[in-house]
């Protein structure tokens, strides 16, 4: 037993030493970045306008469908907040030939799933199946598309879980910060209009719903994307077969916003609340702008990740909020940067002045290359991830195709991310990043953050210079 013994603490003992030995060693250092190879892709458009892309990836038998319609929440009139949301909802509940619990059932059948979802400038069609299904989901997918039956049964049902999701999401501290945001930098636009109403939710008729869809669904405003393993040549069959007859419709269309960049101050009283939940931000360029990759790479070292500086601050070192971030929104030719928190009550003051003196820090000083190398990694491999997967390549061909970006916008993007240098990134921030000209939202309770508040808006008008 004592040899059994000795021979045990002899062997941790050494493997203590060899541990502590390697990790005294310097790691290998990283290959060249590569930049990310988009796979052979075919195109062709049929004589009504659609638009199609296959892209074979992987050896996983499965494939993804996309039919993307450019046809969203900002394309819904004054009185019709909302419809475009109602619209995909019932899309799913059948079609002419087919009612909801058997589109279900033959998806099911074909090892998949097929959803309707809807945003802001688009409604998109997804489905995945097992390979072998590939040409038969095409033509369920252009079933759904083409010839949605709205049937008037589901109405009411759809309306009421419409409205008690808006209810639950208007709930939340950070959806009612977002809302008050976005009103204020989109005021006379779509992109900027708060959550549909119980009351304009319950206005929507059977003949509203068929009418936007007339109006605003057609061949000429629809993508299609194939990703995954399929067969290419019956695939394209499938879509030519589907949708060769589908009506034209309307020309792409989205009203460009005109957003405002206004030093203001919106309190949101929350009685009791423990935390302030802050958004503080401002209108900034979109994809389409050369300035663009420069500025995503700023807000990645600023605040939009985990090793970001506001981060490392707030989070890190003075303990006032658990999960910061800042972010890049990409809307149809415009965008805005906004830094979010929900920090405790006692330090929102303190909160928003260190972000602010990060802001302001990273106007003034470049930072290092080792810093900045980091973030840049950091940008390069998330990249890459976002791209392993058939979703993930539709995503981002999708995002090409609204944003009018060309196809080396992806290839060259790593290449692109790595030549940026710390001196663009000062001066990115510099030129976008100017906290006088910031929207701040601020929901919490405001009899224990009033004082904070004020303070901090003097504070900010005493330093123009520094903004």
């Amino acid at each position: 037993m004592k040899k059994l013994l000795s021979f045990t603490i002899g062997l941790l003992v050494v493997m203590g030493a060899t541990t502590a030995t390697a990790q005294k060693q310097t790691p290998p250092e990283g290959g060249t970045p590569a930049n990310f190879k988009l796979p052979p892709k075919q195109e062709f458009n049929l004589p009504n306008g659609l638009e199609a892309t296959l892209v074979p990836f992987g050896e996983i038998p499965k494939v993804t469908v996309s039919m993307v319609v450019e046809a969203g929440n900002v394309h819904e009139g004054q009185n019709q907040n909302g419809l475009a949301d109602i619209v995909g909802k019932l899309m799913e509940e059948g079609t002419a030939t087919r009612n909801g619990k058997q589109i279900a059932d033959e998806v099911a059948r074909m090892g998949g799933s097929l959803n309707v979802s809807v945003g802001p400038n688009q409604t998109t069609l997804y489905g995945s199946v097992l390979s072998e299904f590939g040409p038969e989901l095409v033509m369920l997918m252009s079933d759904v598309l083409q010839h949605p039956s709205f049937p008037e049964s589901e109405l009411a049902r759809i309306k009421n879980d419409f409205k008690r999701q808006m209810n639950l999401a208007r709930s939340q501290p950070g959806t009612q910060a977002q809302e008050a945001f976005r009103s204020q930098l989109y005021p006379n636009h779509p992109y900027g209009r708060v959550m549909p109403t119980d009351k304009e939710i319950d206005s929507f008729t059977l003949e509203d719903v068929r009418r936007f869809y007339e109006e605003q669904f057609g061949a000429k405003r629809t993508n299609v994307y194939v990703a995954g393993k399929f067969d290419a040549g019956k695939t394209k069959q499938a879509i030519t077969s589907a949708f060769s007859d589908w009506k034209e419709g309307p020309a792409p269309h989205i009203a460009v916003a005109k957003p405002v960049a206004k030093s203001t101050m919106q309190v949101i009283d929350r009685p009791g609340a423990p935390q302030s939940t802050i958004v503080f931000g401002l209108p900034v360029v979109d994809p389409s702008h050369p300035d663009y990759m420069a500025l995503r790479i700023t807000n990645a070292l600023l605040g939009g990740s985990f090793g970001s500086r506001i981060t490392r601050n707030i989070r890190e070192d003075k303990g006032y909020t658990y999960s910061p971030s800042s972010y890049i929104s990409s809307r149809y030719r415009v965008g805005e940067w906004a830094q979010t928190a929900d920090v405790t009550t006692e330090h929102t003051g303190n909160s928003l002045r260190e972000i602010v003196y990060e802001i302001n820090r990273l106007r003034k000083e470049p930072p290092t290359e080792e810093e900045l190398q980091g973030i840049k990694n950091y940008a390069a491999g998330l990249f890459v991830l976002q791209n392993s997967t058939p979703g993930g390549i539709i995503g981002q061909l999708s995002f090409l195709d609204l944003h009018d970006l060309p196809d080396t916008y992806l290839t060259k993007q790593v290449e692109a991310i790595h030549a940026i240098t710390p001196q663009e990134v000062q001066a990115t921030a510099e030129k976008y990043i100017r906290p006088g000209e910031m929207t701040l939202v601020v929901v919490g309770d405001k009899k224990q953050i009033d004082k904070q508040l004020q303070q901090f808006q003097a504070n900010l008008k005493k330093k123009p210079a520094a903004q």
